[in-house]
This record gives C-alpha cells, structure tokens and sequence, in this order.
C-alpha cells in the first residue's frame, strides 16, 4: 500500500500541470476582441501591456497581430482602408490602380510626402543587385521553454521510481540503453533530438533590389523585395516584367534614390531568356538596336527619345489647333504623284500567276524601247562625272557634266511614267483591286489644297512613302511630315507660319521634356539643349537663292565638292556651311529656280524662279519646305505641259483652278528631322519606332 500510495502520490502534481491546458484559450480568446472593438483605438494599443507578463501569450501574439492587417484591408467599409484608397488614388489613373513611376520620381515639392502610401507600380527591370540579410540568432528553445514550467513536485514515472527505489534494475536499464543521461533527468533522450547534429544549415536569406521602369520617365524606382517573398532571385535578371504592391519608404541604404518601394506582394511576374534576351547587356550602340526594334524601346535612350518625339506630336496638334488650323486626314493611296517625277511604291493584288506573267510581260515590252539607251547614256555620264571629280582639272567640265547626267535622270523619268500608263491595259488593271494604278504617298499637299480651298487653313500629319533605293542618314522609305495649307496667303505667309511653329516646339519642349533633354545632353549631344534655346531666342535668317549662291562662292578655308553655280540644287555640304558655319543659326532660302522644285510652286514674274523657300537649321540641313501654290489656271498647265506629266493624273487638280481659285501657300515639314534637331542624333532610323528602309523591314 505504501507504495501505491507513493505512485499516487508522485502522479497528484499531474493537476497543476493541467492547469496551463485549462487557461491556454485564454490568450486566443482576448486577440479576439479587437474584432468587436476595431473602432476603438485606445483598447487595441493597450492589449500588448495586458499580455506582456505572459510569456506564451506573447510568442503567440504576432501570430495573431499579423493576420489583424490582412483582415483590415479587406474590410470594404473600414476607415484604414479609405485611407489606403484616397493615399492611392491620388497618384494612380482614373482607370488603373497601377501608379505610373512618372507620378512618383517627378513629384515638384519631393518625394517626402509620400513616404508611408501603399501602390502598385508596374515595369521591367532595368538592373538588379542581391544583398544577403544577415541571420538573426535563433532563440534558445531551453530558456524559453523552462520559465513557463510551473513550479512544484515533477511528474515522476514508474520506470524511474523503480530506478530510485532497486539499484539493480537502474544497471538494467542502462544495460538495455533505457537512459544514457545524468541521473534525475526526466526523458533525457528528447534532450538529444532538440540539438540535432551535422545537419547543414539554410543558407542565409536575400535581398533583391532592383531598379524598374515603366517607361514614363528616364529615373527608375527602387524596388526592394525582402526574403519574406517567394523566389525573389527569379526577378532579378534584366527585362523581368513585374506587377507589386507594397509602401514607398525612404531608401534604406545611402545612395542616389529619394525613394523606394519596400514590397509586400508580387502581383505579377513576366520572365525571360536571358539566353536569348537581346538586351542583356547594359549597353548596346544604337545601329545593333535597329535590328530588335520591337525590345529597343525598353532602353533609356530609345524610351527618350520616343518620349520627345510624343510631347513633339502634341506640340504640332497644339500649335495649330490653337491657331484655328482644322486636322485634315489625306489618303495615303492615291493616283496622283505629289511632285512630279518621284519614285513611288505601286499599290496592287496582282501577286498571284497571272498577275506575275502579266507584269513580267509588260516588263519585258519596256525594255525593248528606247528607254534602255537612255539608261546606258547614264550610266556613261555618270562614269564622266566620277572621272572629272578625281582629276579635278577642269570645274566647268564637271558642272557641265552634272548637269547633263540630271537632265538625263529627269527624261528617263518622263519615258518611265509614260511607259506605265501605257503598259496600263496590257497589265489587265481593271483585274486589280483599283480600276487605275495607284501609289502609296509621296505628298499629301495636293489633296489638302482642296480643302484648304474650302475650309481655309487646315494641316495633316501621316506616313509619306519614297521608294528610293539610295539609304542615306536623312531619308529613309517610311517618313512622316507635318503638311500645312493655308487660304488667301502668299509666300511671306507660310514662312512666317513655319518660323513661329518652329520656334513653337523649340519652346514646348525645353518646357516639358526637362528631364529627358538633360539626359539627352548627357548622353547623345552635350550641345542640344543650348542649340533649342538660342533657336528661341534669334532671328532666323531669310536669304534668297542666288544671295546664298554668292555666299557661297566667297567662301573661305573650304572647298565645296560640287561648285554652286546658278540653276544647281544646294547640297547637304552647302546647307550646312549656311546654317552651322555662317549664320550658325536657322535660316530661310527662297525664290529657287524653277528647274528644281515642284510642277505647282507659282511662278514669280521673273519667269526663271518660283515662290518656294527651305527652312534650313544646323547639325540637320533641310527641315521645312514650302512656298506659295500656283493659282493661275495658264501658268499651272503649262507648266504641266512643259514637263511632259500625265495630264489626266491632275486633271482634279486642275479643277480647283477652274471653279473659284484662289491664292494659298503652304508648307511641309520632315517631323522625323525635327525629333533628329531636338535630340541630338544624327539617323533617322534611331527616332523612327519601326524604320522602313531599302531592303530592310524586319517586323
């Protein structure tokens, strides 16, 4: 009995043991309140004094507290969580609650004051770094564990009291390996399987801070992705597209950055190859981003450039809106040649067998006429004119030569257009889609005069085509112009009109392109900015033909390839001895010899020039041209007639000079060359976002 009473006795102290199962709901049953007194503040902040002698209750307390935030951002009617959406909404659009980065980076009063707002921002990774966290020293399971063991007799077992009691069955046990600890101690082998030997440890966790762009301004934003979200190493290589959310902080590391993101939840991520990434590395020259136009807008650079060229295109609609111009729409099919004898890309569906055997047949008819001579007369007279330009010996020779070899260009573009209307039939063009042949534009001046003529001063803005096989820096298949026509003007009308447009984006972008100008200068021309503003700032400079003719001729310390002389189109080398070596600022040429501008440019009462003028600027050449149109019904048809040009193509043309004419002048402007102007750059085929250009259309 003696003994059973001890065994008894040894198993009474089981009841304070229980006591801690009895009051454990305690500390789940008081988290719980907070959920009825959400709205009072003052009981929520002092729940922690109230569990802060307990041990237990505050290990479990974070557990509690870090589901309380997410139960609160999902409360539709919770104050915190209008106070989330009036912080964001300030910031995102109206129809995303992705905030644009431009919003953040390029607040005018700072960033500071929004330190603390939660957004969702949206990019690529532009680059990226990983920063390993140093690990916290886990917590000792012992000393946390005894406080908390009630103090009292301890539960003995059968097995041990037999130990205490009979010495001989102790050496049993330990025979049996029933205890290999120091004596007295209760379980000792669960002691060995909480210091687990030779088992390697995790490695530590990371930081990934990555810079992101969406594209909206040159500066990208910190975004910092802690070890607490998933995989964080798959965002960091280059081009990785991610959605997240999380609360803008300031930088935790000293640095460049006014700001950054501190991320709470991936929302979307878009991998890539970097294998096969084209961008992977940081920096490529602009000629190998020609061939991947379709990634090279995630660079800087690019992405700076289309930027400038936007807020240009807004300017242009701006300008002209304001100055009560109306948007006219011109077609880009059309059966008439905007200026003449140009080289154009034919519009047909007459790819199929018969179509080709059509084709190759009226080829075939072409080559049998006199066409083919006049085409080895040039390629004769362009062998004579190479010669003359080594040697030379002989000035008037050359000029001579040249002159011949481009009224021999001029006639096989007469022959070649006559030989097309009249291969007409023979190509069964009643078979194609047209009823006629057709050509994508080359100008859209012709068909905007006939509103002008109508509707008073109106302007388009579109794709204009070239099919000239000759690639230079300045011309290219695919360009887009700027066309302007304006009712009851004359020739001073529309260069006055093209000087204060231009000055007009001059102005609007150093205005609005601040950031994107300053890394222009940077990065591309240290000289850009200080060109648009002196631009603003002078008078540009209006010469006529024959006095830049004479300057020319003066001129000192250079030698000219081609000599100018009277009746000769002003060169690339000449234009820019003008614009950047004597004035050193725009200027305006006008009243050109009739020979080498358009059929419908009016005469002046010279009869030898025409009322056309160019705009020429510096680093570019040529960017605007213009004159005032020829109303005169006489003078316009003869000057059709002169020219040998397929009277029935302008006969509609014609039209507006029969039925109420009227004087108009107007003007063109290369779009392309003024992003070229503003940038700095020198190739159209970098400001263009999917150049087109002889034998290259990659996408």
């Amino acid at each position: 009995m003696a003994s059973q009473d001890s065994i008894i006795a040894s198993q009474q102290p089981v009841k304070p043991s229980q006591e801690p199962k009895i009051t454990s709901p305690e500390p789940k049953v008081i988290p719980q309140e907070p959920k009825l007194t959400s709205s009072e503040p003052k009981m929520i902040s002092q729940e922690p004094k109230l569990t802060s002698s307990e041990p237990k209750m505050i290990s479990q307390e974070p557990k509690l507290a870090s589901s309380k935030p997410k139960m609160i951002s999902q409360a539709s009617n919770t104050s915190s969580q209008e106070t989330l959406t009036t912080s964001s909404s300030s910031l995102s659009s109206k129809f995303s609650n992705r905030v644009v980065l431009k919003t953040i980076l390029e607040q005018s009063d700072g960033v500071l004051g929004l330190v603390g707002k939660r957004v969702v921002v949206g990019g690529w990774v532009k680059s990226s770094r990983e920063v390993k966290e140093e690990p916290v020293p886990a917590p000792q399971p012992q000393t946390n564990a005894r406080p908390n063991v009630s103090p009292g007799p301890k539960n003995v077992s059968c097995v041990e009291l037999f130990q205490s009691r009979i010495p001989i069955f102790r050496s049993i046990i330990k025979i049996l390996g029933g205890g290999s600890g120091g004596g007295g101690s209760n379980y000792p082998a669960l002691e060995k399987v909480e210091e687990p030997a030779n088992i390697p440890r995790p490695p530590p966790p990371s930081i990934a801070y990555l810079l992101v762009s969406d594209g909206s301004s040159v500066a990208s934003l910190q975004v910092v992705v802690g070890s607490s979200i998933p995989a964080p190493s798959q965002l960091l290589p280059i081009g990785t597209c991610i959605l997240a959310e999380g609360v803008l902080k300031q930088p935790s590391m000293p640095g460049k950055h006014r700001i950054e993101l501190e991320v709470e939840r991936i929302l979307h991520i878009g991998t890539v190859d970097q294998e096969r990434y084209p961008l992977s590395k940081k920096r490529l020259p602009l000629e190998i981003l020609r061939d991947f136009s379709h990634f090279r807008p995630r660079t800087t650079t690019v992405a700076s450039v289309m930027r400038i060229r936007s807020a240009l295109t807004f300017a242009t609609q701006t300008f002209f809106h304001n100055n009560g111009f109306l948007d006219v729409q011109v077609p880009i099919i059309t059966t008439t040649d905007g200026e003449g004898f140009s080289e154009k890309f034919q519009v047909t569906t007459l790819l199929g067998k018969e179509g080709k055997k059509e084709a190759a047949k009226a080829s075939d008819d072409i080559e049998g006429v006199s066409l083919e001579v006049v085409k080895a007369a040039i390629r004769e007279k362009s062998n004579l004119v190479e010669e003359l330009k080594r040697s030379e010996s002989n000035r008037e020779a050359l000029v001579s030569a040249i002159q011949d070899l481009r009224k021999t260009n001029q006639l096989v573009s007469q022959l070649e257009a006559k030989e097309k209307l009249k291969s007409g039939p023979s190509m069964k063009v009643y078979k194609d889609f047209f009823s006629q042949q057709t050509y994508l534009s080359v100008s859209g001046l012709l068909h905007l005069e006939s509103y002008a003529c109508a509707l008073g001063n109106v302007f388009s803005f579109g794709p204009r085509f070239r099919a000239d096989r000759k690639e230079t820096a300045k011309r290219i298949a695919e360009m887009w112009m700027v066309e302007v026509q304006m009712a009851f003007s004359q020739l001073e009308d529309a260069m006055n009109y093209a000087d204060n447009y231009f000055k007009f984006l001059c102005k609007w972008i150093l205005e609005n392109c601040s950031e994107d100008m300053k890394f222009g200068s940077n990065r591309i021309d240290n000289t850009s900015i200080n060109r648009l503003q002196s631009t603003m700032s002078c008078s540009i400079g209006k010469i006529s033909y024959m006095e830049a003719v004479d300057i020319l001729k003066k001129a000192t310390g250079i030698r000219f390839a081609i000599k100018d002389e009277w009746g000769f189109a002003l060169t690339a080398e000449h234009l820019s001895y003008l614009a950047d070596d004597y004035y050193k600022r725009p200027v305006i040429i006008y009243d050109y010899p009739k020979e080498i501008k358009p059929f419908y440019v009016r005469l002046n009462d010279d009869g030898k020039t025409v009322a056309a003028f160019d705009m020429v600027v510096p680093k570019v050449g040529t960017i605007i041209t213009g004159g005032q149109s020829e109303e005169r019904f006489d003078m316009l048809s003869a000057r059709i007639d002169e020219l040998g040009l397929p009277r029935e193509q302008y006969e509609w043309y014609l039209d507006l000079r029969r039925h109420g004419t009227v004087e108009h002048s107007g003007f063109s402007v290369g779009f392309d060359l003024m992003v070229l102007f503003t940038t700095g750059l020198y190739d159209v085929r970098d400001v263009i976002p999917f150049p087109r250009s002889y034998g290259k259309a990659n996408n």
